[in-house]
């Protein structure tokens, strides 16, 4: 079978996202993952439309890409110009990529009531402008936009479209569902008229091959990656979409959920067996670079995709994992999650104490199972904070050694008429039977707090700045008591190579997020990672 290509649009169509934005320095260094990873192609943005975007073309030219083949993104020439005389068709030759990929009007609605053109000559721009940067020696990828609703109302004038661009020369022609509103049963038996038009058609544009066809999907309707897999099953053989499904609206079609379709379940590799292992770090430097927190229900990827936390589905788990496992989640570099709560059995607590390094007999296994229970009615939730329920076993079992302790803190809050507030935490605590004290301020309580016990451990620790607090979040357990009710703190913090959450709770907002934030560093420290 022919070999599916991936076509990443990350750094152009997923920064459209609400939220994603990257500056050119940091497309090049997501540029350099995707090849790395074994991306075939990567749209690098559209050049003349804003400076970021030529910077990082001019970027990339210094850049020798090993495996991908990198594209300029633009439309087609002007209504009443010539291709050569289109400044922005110019502006993409002077990107220097070895690819372009050209978008066209599919849809008759859009020729007419939204540019206000003729049918025909958006036959001719079509034409035109392939053939054009043919000529140029670029290979030439022709997103059909809104091919799909284009189709559904006015089916010959669509594929008119694609004989437009496949007489121009089209490398490949992508079939694109630019609303997101198809639905896969109506969008395969498309694609294979697609395949059988072109087919038809090849003798009278002059060719004895036929475009490549790809499909190019958007998520409003939640099929983004199910149409892709369709538009496969009928016949495409290159897919575009972005790392962590990032784009407009709801989004394009989540790469990092067809990769591994593609490869362990329709056999259809298009990464290698060692990238595949790789995704799930692939995802989480986008997100990183991206600034936006990953979602822990991300298929594949997500710190639950792999998660258990029935007393019956983790007994199972641990005797067969493919009872409840659809694929070893070490093929896409993610790791199997076993959850404790109130709703958690014996089997819990044994493959959980194993996880995470502490030894635990038959006595202590009852003792952690009713204390916890006794907990979640406090209001703590150890589900999510794999670091505090370290911590907790450890207490519980005599196991723990505190790498500092709290002597005392201090945290004053200062308001002035109409200035900002102004936060200031003093701390002592004693590492060995050595004492520090140190003071700090910060942006509120908590980051002035953080920023005290930071400068306190850094005279023993000195390597603690490549730990940072990377969520923050204030729960109210039971509201009917007003500004006196229990709170949940949760904090996630990471380094260079790990996730950990840590969890408080206490009626005091401020003594909760201690509780949190000393776990999360006593958790960091027992690590040996500094």
């Amino acid at each position: 079978m022919e070999p599916i290509l991936l076509y990443d649009t990350t750094l152009r169509d997923g920064t459209q996202g609400e939220d994603v934005s990257f500056s050119a320095e940091e497309k090049i260094l997501i540029a350099q993952r995707l090849d790395d990873f074994g991306v075939h192609y990567i749209e690098g943005g559209w050049p003349g439309s804003n400076p970021r975007d030529m910077l990082f073309f001019e970027l990339a030219q210094q850049i020798e890409f090993r495996q991908a083949r990198l594209a300029a993104f633009g439309s087609t020439r002007k209504p009443g110009f010539a291709a050569g005389d289109d400044p922005n068709i110019q502006a993409i030759l002077e990107a220097q990529t070895p690819v372009v990929t050209i978008f066209g009007k599919s849809w008759d609605l859009h020729v007419g009531k939204i540019m206000g053109n003729t049918l025909e000559e958006n036959l001719a721009m079509i034409h035109d402008t392939v053939s054009y940067l043919k000529q140029h020696h670029r290979e030439v990828i022709y997103d059909a936009e809104h091919f799909f609703d284009g189709y559904k109302a006015n089916p010959d004038y669509a594929m008119s479209t694609l004989t437009a661009a496949m007489s121009g020369g089209a490398d490949s022609i992508v079939l694109c569902d630019t609303n997101g509103g198809s639905l896969p049963f109506d969008l395969e038996p498309v694609v294979i008229k697609v395949r059988q038009f072109l087919a038809g058609r090849a003798g009278e544009c002059g060719r004895e091959d036929i475009p490549r066809i790809g499909i190019h999907t958007h998520n409003d309707s939640g099929l983004a990656v199910a149409n892709s897999i369709a538009a496969v099953h009928a016949g495409a053989t290159m897919v575009q979409g972005t790392i962590n499904g990032y784009g407009e609206r709801c989004g394009n079609a989540d790469l990092t959920c067809i990769i591994p379709i593609l490869n362990l379940k329709m056999n259809r590799e298009c990464v290698p067996a060692d990238s595949l292992s790789r995704l799930k770090t692939l995802s989480r430097f986008v997100s990183e670079t991206a600034n936006m927190t990953p979602q822990n229900s991300m298929p594949f990827v997500g710190k639950s995709a792999f998660a258990h936390k029935g007393g019956v589905h983790v007994n199972a788990v641990m005797k067969s994992p493919i009872a409840y496992e659809h694929i070893d989640p070490g093929l896409v570099g993610n790791k199997r999650k076993v959850l404790v709560s109130d709703l958690s059995g014996k089997s819990n607590v044994e493959y959980k104490a194993r996880e995470l390094g502490v030894e635990l007999n038959g006595s202590d296994r009852q003792k952690v199972v009713s204390e916890i229970k006794r907990m979640e009615q406090e209001g703590y939730q150890f589900d999510v904070a794999d670091g505090s329920f370290k911590i907790f076993l450890e207490k519980l079992t005599d196991q723990f050694h505190p790498l500092f302790e709290l002597e005392s803190f201090r945290v004053t809050i200062e308001k002035d008429k109409n200035q900002p507030c102004t936060a200031h935490a003093t701390i002592k605590i004693s590492v060995d039977g050595r004492q520090e004290i140190t003071a700090a301020e910060g942006n509120g309580p908590v980051s002035a707090l953080d920023n005290a016990l930071r400068k306190a451990l850094d005279n023993f620790f000195p390597h603690l700045d490549h730990m940072r607090l990377v969520d923050f979040k204030v729960r109210v357990i039971d509201g009917r008591a007003g500004t006196a009710a229990k709170v949940r703190v949760f904090i996630e913090s990471r380094d260079q190579n790990h996730v950990w959450s840590t969890i408080g709770v206490s009626e005091d907002i401020i003594e909760a997020s201690w509780n949190a934030l000393e776990d999360s560093f006593q958790y960091k420290l027992s690590q040996g990672t500094v």
